[in-house]
């Protein structure tokens, strides 16, 4: 291969890469994560491997077509901040106009792939997410409210309610309280990383809470939603969803997330990096015990 050659194909490789990127698939497989593993006890230990599909494959479409058109949105933020200025986007490597067709046609897909393999509850669910999470969020409450994510986390919290629905065809009390996790998990873990970035978000005039109150009072308000995130996990024991050894793991990983945002106020950085990582692994234990729940007692 010349030297012309050699260069035509590292381009298009980071081309591609520029467009994968606007999916943020970090985030999407978290997000997918959370709508699979509640699939199992939903279908008492036995969910269809074409529901599975369909959620993985549409909920990837639903959620990286969501983070598109945010990027398409956002690019002027983006461009002002360290954390995002070499996306590709602020980094004019990618038209914008390319992020929004590409998100719009992202989201039809994976309305017809969950329609198809699932049902259409779990179709019209993650379409209400995606739309959240662009009007609500991005477009409405991000550059408007310091409690743009608390509102807007809403979008984030759906996908265990598409699992569920793709499962069952229904929704009930277990699946909300697993939306009531999310709901109530995404501050503090959002705010731990605001917190670390704030620089950046004060630049971009984003008025995320430790911008706008500072670290003092978003430790507070993340220690009420870590206790709520606490208190809403245990539901599904209550529910007949899971047995004691869920409710013991979910306890623990309870505990863990409300103590670190009670840890001394002058933690600083070291407060907020541990609870970014912890909430990190809290989301990721709990909903895989819960994924197992149905083969112990």
């Amino acid at each position: 291969m010349n030297a012309t050659a050699a260069t035509a194909t590292t381009s298009t490789v980071q081309l591609a890469r520029d467009y994968l990127s606007l999916l943020k698939l970090r985030i999407v497989v978290l997000l997918d994560a959370t709508a699979v593993a509640v699939m199992v006890p939903a279908a008492h230990g036995h969910p269809s491997l074409l529901a599975v599909m369909a959620v993985l494959v549409g909920g990837t479409l639903a959620a990286g077509g969501a983070h598109a058109i945010n990027c398409w949105f956002d690019r002027d933020i983006d461009a002002e901040m360290t954390r995002t200025r070499r996306r590709p986007i602020p980094g004019g490597r990618i038209p914008a106009s390319h992020a929004l067709v590409i998100g719009i046609a992202l989201n039809g897909l994976a309305f017809g792939v969950l329609w198809a393999w699932a049902n259409l509850l779990a179709a019209s669910l993650a379409l209400a997410g995606a739309l959240i999470y662009v009007f609500v969020y991005t477009v409405w409450l991000k550059r408007s409210t310091p409690h743009n994510i608390v509102i807007g986390g809403a979008a984030g919290a759906i996908p265990p309610l598409v699992g569920w629905a793709a499962a069952t065809g229904t929704l009930d009390a277990t699946a909300f309280a697993f939306f009531g996790v999310i709901f109530f998990w995404t501050p503090p873990h959002f705010w731990s990383l605001a917190q670390i970035i704030k620089s950046d978000y004060a630049r971009a005039r984003i008025p995320m809470l430790p911008v706008v109150s500072g670290e003092r009072s978003a430790k507070r308000q993340s220690a009420v939603y870590a206790l709520a995130t606490a208190i809403v996990s245990v539901v599904p024991f209550f529910t007949g969803s899971a047995g004691t050894v869920y409710l013991a793991g979910a306890a623990v990983l309870g505990c863990g997330l409300f103590g670190i945002t009670l840890l001394d106020l002058s933690g600083g950085r070291r407060w907020t990096r541990r609870l970014f990582a912890y909430s990190i692994v809290y989301v990721a234990a709990l909903f895989g015990l819960f994924a197992v729940s149905p083969f112990f007692p």
